[in-house]
């Protein structure tokens, strides 16, 4: 086994043993036990079902558990969608399957990088007359989201705002970083230390496309790896579009499995 081989499988495995527990899911507003599988409900009407592993289930099991769960989910006239958040290094036979027979539309892979707080917390130069700092007045939220929401070409909504508000307000370790040009948010992301463990996420970062390629993203990242090790994490993580995955291997993080979101709406 190569040096970045026994780095990913140490990585995977403790992303699999502190990260696929409640820590998985802040805001969680309900979760319930089924089997191996956790059901969670957040605001808003969404469910979403992880797990740490399906207990060895075999296909016919699994048919079984994924109808259970949505009928668990259609039982509940407030959950309009739900999330069934698969991972590539499960043992999970006839899960895909099974998600499509019953309802659930693939969304694309995403990879799980990790690496060293240590290695990314670095200093890249930023271009000429953009800044960096941490938001957490309303409106610099409400600008962040909807910077992001224009860069993924979402609709624009309040929702994630509303959502990102409350948790500032508990103060429950969740930072909110930001690059400004002009007074205008050009790349954004936020960290989420991760309580009881080493590990801290990194995750929504967005930048606009005029100022892509310049650094910015990157140094948006070394700077929230140094907030991480200033809270005493020692590894960052995060779900990654093929798009900032290449900047991710860049900054030093690895690539150690995916993760792939299937879809159901009522």
């Amino acid at each position: 086994m190569t040096g970045t081989d026994d780095r990913a499988a140490r990585f995977l495995a403790a992303y699999d043993e502190h990260l696929r527990t409640d820590a998985e899911t802040p805001g969680a507003v309900n979760v319930i036990q089924h089997g191996p599988l956790r059901l969670v409900t957040f605001v808003h009407g969404r469910g979403f079902v992880t797990y740490r592993d399906l207990g060895g289930a075999d296909g016919e099991a699994i048919r079984r558990l994924v109808g259970e769960v949505i009928a668990y989910y259609r039982a509940d006239p407030g959950i309009s969608r739900v999330e069934w958040k698969v991972r590539g290094h499960d043992d999970a036979p006839g899960l895909h399957e099974a998600l499509l027979q019953n309802g659930f539309a693939q969304d694309e892979p995403e990879s799980i990088m990790i690496g060293e707080a240590s290695a990314l917390s670095v200093d890249i130069p930023l271009p000429a007359g953009v800044t960096l700092r941490r938001m957490s007045a309303e409106a610099d939220v409400r600008a962040m989201n909807a910077m992001q929401d224009e860069v993924f070409g979402e609709p624009a909504s309040d929702e994630t705002a509303d959502a990102l508000l409350r948790r500032l307000a508990l103060n429950d370790g969740m930072e909110l970083w930001a690059a400004e040009a002009e007074g205008e948010i050009v790349s954004a992301g936020r960290l989420e230390p991760v309580r009881g463990t080493i590990f801290a996420g990194i995750w929504g970062g967005a930048t606009r496309p005029v100022w892509r390629g310049r650094g910015i993203y990157r140094a948006l990242t070394a700077r929230r790896a140094r907030s991480a090790l200033e809270r005493g994490k020692r590894l960052i993580y995060s779900e990654s579009s093929e798009f900032s995955r290449p900047i991710l291997e860049r900054s030093g993080l690895i690539k150690v499995s995916t993760t792939t979101p299937y879809q159901w709406r009522r």
